[in-house]
């Protein structure tokens, strides 16, 4: 439960920092901060996407509140982490976050393979998907390349992809499947089920295990 309770006390304390903006006649106030108060809410976004898994309605929510102009997508994020958050604390939350997460699940790409021997290719490939963006971004930190966007925002994986073939980690090959492994994910976390069968997430398995080894952070 260690996990867990890092990931409550850093929303709680986002949330916190969140809570002294107020929003009044479309502006956030005090009327100093806004620069400040954006940079804040892609924090709140960041830890989201830490602590919650792809394909869950927090995810979800996530991406909906992303699409709408400031400040009601601080007002939405805020919102997001809060149910997050309180979700986590009441431990409805825990179960999803500690097969992800806590270190009884070491190898995220074992416990994949055993969802997936029991018919279960569609969570399988959504972790999966999230161990391979999880060792890119271990890469980039690995190798010098930056995590964040100029804002503060995390990058997408396709785009720690694309700047570690830049930065010559491998070769553009090696970008063009994982950019491939990565579309397979996201068809399993938007609910695209049909798009792939249980032989391809097998081989999305394998493949990842290999470049992992192939390419250790």
């Amino acid at each position: 439960m260690a996990d867990i309770q890092k990931m409550v006390d850093q929303l709680d304390f986002l949330i916190k920092a969140a809570s002294n903006y107020e929003v009044r006649d479309g502006w956030l106030q005090p009327y100093n901060m806004p620069a400040d108060a954006i940079v804040l809410g892609n924090r709140l976004e960041s830890a989201i996407e830490r602590s919650a898994l792809a394909g869950t309605v927090y995810i979800k929510q996530l991406d909906d509140a992303r699409a709408l102009p400031q400040p009601q997508k601080f007002l939405e994020v805020q919102h997001v982490a809060i149910g997050l958050r309180d979700d986590l604390i009441a431990g409805w939350y825990s179960s999803v976050v500690e097969l992800v997460h806590a270190d009884t699940y070491g190898d995220y790409l074992e416990m994949a393979e055993g969802l997936l021997d029991q018919g279960y290719k569609d969570p399988a490939a959504v972790i999966t998907g999230t161990s391979l963006e999880v060792h890119v971004r271990s890469l980039c930190v690995k190798h010098g390349v930056d995590i964040a966007m100029p804002n503060g925002s995390p990058k997408k994986a396709d785009t720690m992809n694309a700047d570690l073939k830049k930065a010559g980690v491998y070769d553009g090959l090696q970008q063009k499947q994982i950019t491939a492994w990565m579309d397979l994910r996201n068809k399993a976390a938007h609910g695209n089920y049909s798009d792939y069968d249980q032989v391809q997430v097998r081989l999305f398995i394998e493949g990842v295990r290999a470049f992992m080894m192939k390419h250790p952070a």
